[in-house]
């Protein structure tokens, strides 16, 4: 039951969920379960959160960037299936250098684009070469942490433009914990994850969150922090999964979290990159990526049109989405402040991404509001 815009009543629940995306629907579905009554709602006018998918010329497009189901949790993948058939998507982008296309993540179909190798020996060696200039230094930033393990070439063409925009911030001023390691494989393999268990939700994510939420009580576009007591009145817990910072009114100061831009086209072409992710690694092209939604469910929608979308990472600022937290060490050290904070109340939980200030793949939210909603939170 998905109601929107609707006022504040005096009907009594076990929990109230503030965020209806991947977390807070998880968690209503587990505690629903076990008996208890939960009421969910949304600011915005849609439930899903970030996963939110929605069908433009009949196909499935992820409105706030691509998601990738992977996990080799089987808990995790037993309990999505109960609410979508997945299909076989192999996650396999392609790097655009000023033209020049390389594979990821980086194996031998890169180094034989790259340098001409073919074998695994060869390209060994050729990483070998690379990195010994590189050998006896200390990484201090995230630009000479990727230069000691990959090398000049990998890190100049396909690392250090495309995350100085993702970042905003030259890589010398990025910290090495970033990239505490860059997977490099000896193999011709483009699938982008090693995870076992890999898809896309037949009919799109958003069908599977209203599975989740079936029999549950969603309200949306409503503003949980504006009717704060009104809503704390109605359960006897709150969990919330909005930004940590905010719900405590920023007194310590904002954390900081990097925001993203999206421009969506309908082209008239069947086909338009021939890849469902196309990274832009240097530096002069503004967007990080162009992602070609109708090959997550290749062969299905218009067959004379497709959908793109223009990714733009940029700062962010009150009143933007966060999207992901700036994990340095200036931002734990604020965020181990909320979370003191956090940890005295009696009444309100926080979870998922922006709940606990990190950055989390899917399945590692499903397994944490798994976790949540069947131990901890009672």
């Amino acid at each position: 039951m998905i109601l929107r815009g609707v006022g504040v009543s005096g009907k009594m629940y076990d929990y109230l969920i503030v965020g209806a995306g991947l977390y807070g629907a998880v968690f209503a579905q587990v505690k629903t379960e076990q008996g208890k009554k939960c009421l969910v709602i949304d600011r915005r006018d849609h439930i899903a959160g970030n996963i939110y998918s929605e069908q433009i010329e009949g196909i499935e497009v992820h409105k706030y960037g691509p998601h990738i189901f992977h996990t080799d949790k089987e808990n995790v993948r037993e309990y999505v299936n109960r609410f979508a058939k997945f299909n076989h998507f192999t996650y396999c982008p392609v790097a655009n250098y000023k033209g020049e296309l390389y594979h990821l993540p980086f194996n031998m179909d890169t180094f034989h684009a790259m340098w001409g190798v073919n074998t695994p020996a060869e390209a060994e060696g050729k990483l070998a070469e690379q990195r010994a200039e590189f050998a006896n230094i200390e990484p201090k930033n995230l630009e000479e942490q990727a230069l000691k393990l990959v090398g000049r070439d990998i890190y100049e063409m396909l690392i250090k433009g495309y995350t100085e925009k993702q970042w905003g911030k030259p890589c010398s001023e990025l910290p090495a914990f970033i990239i505490k390691r860059l997977p490099v494989r000896m193999i011709y393999d483009n699938n982008y994850f090693n995870h076992p268990h890999q898809g896309i939700p037949i009919g799109g994510y958003t069908a599977m969150v209203e599975k989740m939420l079936d029999g549950i009580e969603v309200r949306l576009g409503v503003d949980y922090l504006s009717e704060r007591e009104g809503f704390e009145a109605l359960a006897d817990k709150v969990i919330y999964t909005g930004q940590i910072d905010e719900y405590y009114g920023y007194c310590f100061g904002e954390l900081q979290y990097r925001s993203l831009r999206f421009e969506t086209e309908v082209i008239d072409v069947g086909n338009y990159q021939g890849v469902a992710g196309m990274n832009y690694t240097d530096s002069d092209t503004p967007f990080t990526r162009i992602v070609e939604h109708k090959h997550f469910e290749f062969g299905k929608g218009n067959p004379n049109k497709t959908v793109i979308t223009r990714e733009y990472s940029q700062s962010w600022s009150k009143g933007m989405e966060a999207y992901y937290p700036v994990n340095d060490a200036e931002n734990a050290k604020l965020y181990e402040k909320y979370k003191e904070l956090a940890g005295k109340e009696s009444k309100v939980r926080f979870g998922g991404r922006l709940g606990t200030y990190r950055y989390m793949d899917m399945d590692q939210v499903i397994n944490e509001a798994l976790e949540d909603a069947k131990k901890r939170i009672q």
